[in-house]
């Protein structure tokens, strides 16, 4: 059997002239169909002064006005959907730790789509239908297990759908059923790990690690990659583009996330003014899905901070252009001391330290309305909090304090891992 390379050639080798066409009359359909079946969507382009009748395609986007997250908040639950209620299949949502949650409603064609989505993902990494699929993100409200199980049926996989934690169970599972194929938010692939070592054991079938949630730096992808022994990929979504995957993940070349442009028009924009950036420049990733019936996202501000990297063929083949991995959000920013910088720096710089591990607290804490950055992290003998201060002084240009912990003492979280922590001076640890 010949060994499978695209789930779907004609779309992912698209030519340009082609896929302008074929974006930019889905999102004149698109645009129209927002308006004339969402209250939202109509009231929304009626205050920014636009007629979707005169509206020409890719050439107008721009004069589109943004949404964000907010918006999603305020007309929660369904107060944004674009069909009639019994259309509805299935919904996900974000956790709302932070208010509202918000609320991703899909149509049995929107759940197609993104299982066309992530089946290409699945293929880009060089799964082959078939393989041994361990679904680790949870199959609830969340979107990433259903996502990645989803795109797994669609591609023909054999799925061992696990959901988060029980690490014992998932190591005991993995060997028992042969799994090839890892999907996980980052820091639970990091648990799994430690626990490999503990037990100083393997997963020899496991090939293809597929992680996302979490912001992800080269330093995080390269211990994954020899504490597993398998091959890392980096994918990308949210609930507010329809979930993991839907956006796209990096192919074999490593070189870039490619973004699915038949089905997402993106901008990267200036956070501050909008406006657009030359390639290469970064910015914040501006998202607008082409093909979603339910609840299409137009001009949605993600906050992602990222850049164009690629357009054209790619080595791997494929013609959608590649942007970087997400470095950080617009709202992450921390300025201490006077230094701008993101979460994820921190996280290259301490990985960088032979010793460490990857489970670390930031710790932001504030006295008389001055902030200090406190590190706590986990190394092994040997490792010392001047160690730390010496590296983070070089890359970050100040020296934050810090404590280091033996393996396995910090506190875990099941999903996404909290990193940092906010605390008035006096207060107990994090």
């Amino acid at each position: 059997m010949s060994r499978v390379e695209f789930f779907n050639p004609a779309a992912e080798t698209m030519s340009a002239d082609e896929l302008h066409a074929l974006r930019n009359a889905r999102l004149k359909s698109g645009v129209r169909h927002a308006a004339a079946n969402s209250r939202f969507f109509a009231e929304h382009f009626e205050r920014a002064g636009i007629d979707v009748a005169e509206f020409r395609g890719l050439d107008d986007l721009a004069k589109l006005p943004t949404m964000c997250k907010e918006d999603f908040r305020r007309e929660y639950p369904l107060g944004m959907c674009c069909v009639d209620r019994q259309d509805l299949a299935e919904m996900h949502m974000s956790s709302g730790s932070t208010g509202t949650p918000v609320v991703m409603p899909y149509t049995a064609a929107d759940l197609e789509q993104w299982a066309e989505c992530m089946a290409r993902c699945y293929a880009m990494s060089g799964a082959q239908p078939h393989d041994i699929c361990q679904i680790t993100p949870g199959l609830g409200l969340f979107n990433g297990g259903f996502g990645c199980y989803h795109g797994a049926r669609r591609y023909g996989m054999f799925i061992v759908p696990c959901g988060p934690g029980n690490t014992l169970r998932q190591i005991r599972l993995a060997r028992d059923f042969g799994s090839t194929v890892l999907t996980a938010v980052v820091s639970y692939g990091i648990r799994i790990m430690e626990v490999l070592e503990e037990e100083k054991s393997s997963l020899p079938e496991l090939k293809i690690g597929i992680f996302g949630a979490e912001t992800f730096s080269d330093e995080m992808k390269k211990r994954l990659s020899s504490g597993l022994g398998i091959e890392v990929f980096d994918i990308y979504g949210m609930t507010e583009t329809g979930g993991i995957g839907t956006l796209g993940m990096d192919c074999k070349d490593h070189s870039g996330i490619h973004v699915w442009e038949d089905q997402y028009a993106v901008e990267i924009v200036d956070p501050d003014s909008g406006e657009a950036v030359p390639d290469g420049e970064e910015g914040e990733l501006v998202v607008t899905s082409l093909t979603r019936e339910a609840l299409p996202v137009i001009r949605f501000r993600t906050g992602d901070l990222t850049r164009v990297i690629h357009r054209g063929r790619c080595a791997c083949g494929r013609t959608h252009l590649k942007i970087a991995g997400v470095t950080g959000r617009v709202d992450d920013m921390l300025i201490i001391k006077g230094v701008n910088f993101f979460p994820k720096q921190i996280e290259q710089s301490l990985l960088k330290i032979p010793g460490v591990h990857p489970t670390y607290q930031i710790i932001i804490e504030e006295e008389h309305g001055v902030r200090n950055l406190h590190i706590n992290v986990e190394a092994e003998p040997g490792v010392t909090g001047y160690m730390i201060e010496k590296q983070l002084k070089e890359d970050l240009g100040f020296s934050p304090d810090g404590d280091v912990y033996a393996p396995g003492t910090l506190p875990r979280q099941e999903g996404k891992a909290k990193r940092v922590f906010h605390r008035k001076a006096g207060e107990g640890k994090a």
